[in-house]
């Protein structure tokens, strides 16, 4: 079993490079990947939007908010995903997981209110036609 310092032989020269360097990398990837979610699908949602809107369309508003809604919602769950990887994969203490619970919950909690907004139902429920058979 690895410890988390121990050192890794990477590539044909046989660099060595630190697994808790390498789980760090990753888990800023993945949060970067949730920050670019988050701006590109509210990019994208803003230009949809303004061109509904030069031709004078219906509902533009509504689209827009579930739109960007679900870019957010996306965004988040890489957040998340970012913050269980660096914490709980380099040495989780009490405390760095303490955190991470705190962090994990305002997430979800934001989640479970941006999925009652766009869609009018908790994610647990069925939609409405689903529910009605």
């Amino acid at each position: 079993m690895r410890t988390t310092n121990e050192r890794i032989r990477v590539g044909a020269r046989g660099h060595t490079v630190e697994f808790q360097h390498i789980v760090e990398l990753v888990g800023r990837a993945v949060d970067a990947a949730g920050v670019a979610i988050i701006v590109v699908g509210t990019l994208l949602a803003t230009i949809l939007a303004a061109i509904r809107l030069s031709r004078r369309q219906t509902g533009v508003y509504r689209g827009y908010r579930r739109r960007v809604g679900r870019s957010i919602l996306l965004g988040l769950e890489f957040l998340v995903a970012g913050d269980i990887i660096r914490t709980v994969a380099v040495a989780p203490t009490y405390a760095s997981v303490g955190v991470l619970a705190v962090i994990v919950g305002i997430r979800t909690f934001l989640s479970f209110s941006l999925e009652l907004e766009i869609t009018g139902r908790w994610p647990w429920q069925k939609p409405v036609a689903e529910a009605e058979d």
